[in-house]
């Protein structure tokens, strides 16, 4: 483990979600205040990471890297996805992982389940969590799901009647939830309308995706304080795309209206292989970074973290696009005669 990259407050963190409260307006110079004292972070890499690499990740590897990240402090996890292998051929190992992953009551195994026989083979997997999730365009979720939002819901009612009674959490998402790359702007009625509907089936909670980076801060206040005044009883987690350089400042949008819960993926990596543009996740090493250094609790070791990033960069072959793994935290030192001096009279 190396010594700069510094521990961030670690405190003990739950699996559920809590609604969150109304967004209230802020003074600039004392924004701090407004943040919540801690935030709960699902790492998405395994799912949404992995799902666009070129090369098949062996199991061995993923569990690896899911157990090095439970030991850094992570306690949430998107952990795979019960999809078609034809679709997503990354994740075909879902239930040979599911099967070999140490089990933990303090950690949070969710996955992915896009129809009534993934939620059977998640079930039968013993997931904590199943996800289920629909687009707020019709164009994208005939490219993501092949089938019309009609028809998602009909699915997201099965879904909701063959997990009631498990014991599993059953939480959606809705894709493209700030713009869609096939029919730009997403009217605020339609995340209205989905989100409603999962209100009324009893879901758990809801993620807002920001599929393609189209996300702004503006857009991030306007879902948040539609839904916490309308479905109060509806936690809110936010998954934002780096795409155009601003995911970081959509989270630090969230956290003043009081979202606790955000989803981001290890050395920034991932993407929808179904939209263009959809380049990586928000960094969790960056994430966790920003929000120690605004006072928000996450329970993760920044320093081991950034070491499992790197780890994962030496096993992907490639440079990644998280920042604090390579360049340290905001107090990283350095020998002054080590550094370059200027030259001159």
């Amino acid at each position: 483990m190396r010594a700069w990259c510094t521990t961030s407050s670690v405190g003990s963190l739950g699996a559920s979600r809590s609604t969150n409260p109304p967004c209230e307006p802020t003074s600039v110079t004392d924004m701090s205040k407004a943040y919540p004292s801690r935030a709960t972070i699902t790492e998405v890499g395994l799912r949404d990471g992995l799902q666009m690499e070129s090369q098949f990740v062996p199991t061995e590897q993923k569990l690896k890297l899911l157990h090095a990240l439970i030991e850094a402090g992570v306690r949430r996890f998107e952990a795979t996805s019960f999809v078609s292998p034809r679709a997503v051929p990354q994740l075909a190992d879902a239930a040979d992982l599911m099967r070999q992953v140490g089990r933990s009551s303090d950690v949070t195994l969710a996955v992915l389940a896009p129809n009534a026989k993934g939620i059977a083979r998640a079930l039968e997997a013993r997931a904590d969590e199943v996800i289920v999730f629909i687009s707020a365009s019709e164009t994208h979720n005939l490219k993501n799901l092949n089938r019309s939002r009609a028809r998602s819901l009909d699915d997201m009612r099965e879904a909701a009647d063959m997990v009631r009674g498990t014991g599993v959490h059953l939480h959606a998402a809705i894709a493209v939830a700030y713009g869609c790359p096939f029919e730009g702007e997403v009217a605020l009625e339609e995340i209205e309308r989905l989100a409603s509907a999962f209100a009324e089936l009893g879901f758990d909670g809801i993620t807002l995706g920001d599929t393609t980076g189209m996300a702004t801060p503006r857009l991030v206040r306007q879902r948040v304080e539609m839904l916490q005044r309308k479905l109060p009883q509806l936690p809110v987690t936010l998954h934002f795309h780096n795409t155009r350089g601003i995911g970081l400042v959509n989270v630090m949008a969230g956290l003043e209206c009081g979202v606790t819960s955000f989803e981001s993926s290890l050395g920034g990596i991932g993407g929808c292989p179904f939209a263009p543009g959809a380049t990586g996740n928000i960094c969790t090493e960056d994430m966790v970074h920003l929000l120690a250094e605004s006072g928000v609790e996450t329970g993760i070791d920044l320093a081991a973290l950034c070491d499992v990033a790197r780890d994962l960069e030496q096993l992907l072959g490639r440079a990644l696009p998280g920042q604090v793994m390579h360049a340290g935290p905001r107090l990283r030192r350095y020998a002054a005669d080590e550094a370059l001096c200027a030259a001159g009279s």
